[in-house]
């Protein structure tokens, strides 16, 4: 399926919320991400909404105040609901038909700026709830740069194992322990073993690591036993998120053989809370990064015409550092990478289309991550454990501490933004999440 442009991608298009005309914001009108709010300290009952600027559009005082008709009435029956869940299982419709409305009732001259007070509150004042309730949370690897310099670190000889450039790697992850951006995540424990002439420990990770990354929510699911062709693999895509894939290195250093990774990793994921749709992606979508001459050409099923042509998107992903020390002092945080999504191997179109061709069943609301998103530069490494090179170039901070891995609370804050001439800058807002002593 091609982009589909229409007008509300225009970049000339206004909003009346002030904020949303700023070039700086994440949330122009031309986004439009949808997710899940209420009232700060539980004030008012969880709702879905839209972010546009530094305000939330309250999709069920809007249905309220009658500002939906027709279809979209319709389609905004599920804005009462505590998850997004519902309105992706509709697939991708109901929530164009959302967009476009609030597309329309935002723009100066509509009727709705007048109840502005009634429609809208402002994101400060609301408490940011998980969006959607993830049934199933799968994790790969398709950074090729990522997994190179992994590989390398631990066989320098032979980096890529012969499956990676057939095959999208990918293993099952904990839905259960997905939180939203701001949650604090607990320092984990687990068996560890540095010594090999010594029996395993058992304790607090001493390797503590984040993994940017971005995740895609399927829409539309498939039946069990049906597999979804890499041509409408598009029709599933529901929208996108950043996500922070915590881990733990020397849990997963010990664990991860020969079944991949455990305990590692499903101690805790955050996600960003709003979710950008693939309609407001759609002026951002480009033909993959080329494949190095002499790689081979993807297999039958992961090659199609249309993921050649337009599969990946133009995406920058960026991480910063802010540890406890530099709060108390009042330190800005500290950038650490800056990475591009279009360098990925495998489109997420790939991902899907792979994920389901056994047949396995997709569910609305399933979470796909991409893996680690790296460049091939120092300053693009996604995770600390390529940033210093598994903690043999530590990161030096403004306060002068020094970071191999993630000392007790250290704050990640995670961006992404999706930027082209012509059109208006659409971005994720934060992903963020502090480090906690272990329990």
């Amino acid at each position: 399926m091609s982009p589909q442009l229409d007008e509300t991608h225009d970049p000339g298009l206004r909003s009346w919320v002030e904020s949303a005309n700023d070039p700086s914001t994440d949330f122009p009108i031309q986004n439009l991400p949808f997710g899940v709010f209420r009232g700060k300290g539980g004030r008012s009952s969880p709702g879905i909404g839209i972010a546009i600027g530094d305000r939330i559009l309250d999709l069920t005082a809007c249905a309220r105040a009658g500002l939906f008709t027709g279809e979209a009435a319709s389609a905004a029956r599920y804005s009462v609901d505590d998850s997004l869940n519902r309105l992706m299982a509709e697939g991708r419709g109901a929530a164009q038909t959302i967009r476009r409305t609030a597309s329309a009732l935002l723009r100066p001259g509509s009727a709705a700026a007048a109840r502005a007070d009634e429609i809208t509150i402002a994101q400060e004042d609301a408490d940011l709830l998980l969006p959607v309730r993830i049934g199933d949370y799968t994790d790969f690897y398709a950074s090729v740069h990522h997994a190179t310099n992994v590989g390398s670190m631990f066989r320098p000889d032979n980096p890529l194992l012969p499956n990676y450039k057939f095959v999208p790697i990918g293993y099952h992850g904990r839905a259960s322990s997905i939180v939203v951006s701001g949650e604090a995540v607990v320092r984990p424990l687990g068996q560890t073993r540095d010594d090999a002439s010594e029996p395993p420990v058992f304790g607090a990770t001493r390797r503590m690591d984040y993994e940017m990354e971005l995740g895609v929510f399927v829409g539309a699911g498939n039946s069990l036993g049906e597999a979804v062709p890499l041509g409408r693999a598009s029709e599933h895509l529901w929208g996108m998120c950043v996500v922070n894939d915590w881990s733990a290195r020397d849990i997963q250093a010990w664990e991860y053989q020969p079944l991949g990774p455990f305990l590692a990793k499903n101690f805790a994921t955050t996600i960003s809370p709003w979710v950008v749709t693939f309609d407001a992606l759609a002026p951002f979508r480009t033909a993959p990064t080329p494949r190095p001459a002499g790689d081979p050409a993807p297999l039958p099923y992961l090659d199609d015409p249309g993921d050649r042509s337009h599969g990946a998107l133009d995406i920058t992903v960026e991480v910063f550092l802010r540890s406890a020390q530099m709060r108390e002092a009042g330190t800005p945080e500290h950038f650490v990478s800056r990475g591009s999504f279009r360098d990925m191997y495998w489109t997420v179109g790939q991902l899907l289309a792979h994920h389901a061709s056994n047949g396995c069943n997709l569910r609305p609301g399933d979470l796909i991550a991409s893996g680690t998103i790296s460049g091939p530069a120092k300053e693009s490494r996604g995770c600390l454990l390529e940033r210093t090179w598994r903690g043999s170039e530590p990161l030096t901070l403004p306060t002068g501490e020094q970071r191999a891995f993630l000392a007790d609370g250290d704050e990640v804050i995670m961006r992404a933004y999706a930027q082209r001439d012509g059109y208006r800058r659409v971005g994720f807002g934060s992903c963020v999440g502090t480090i906690a002593p272990a329990h």
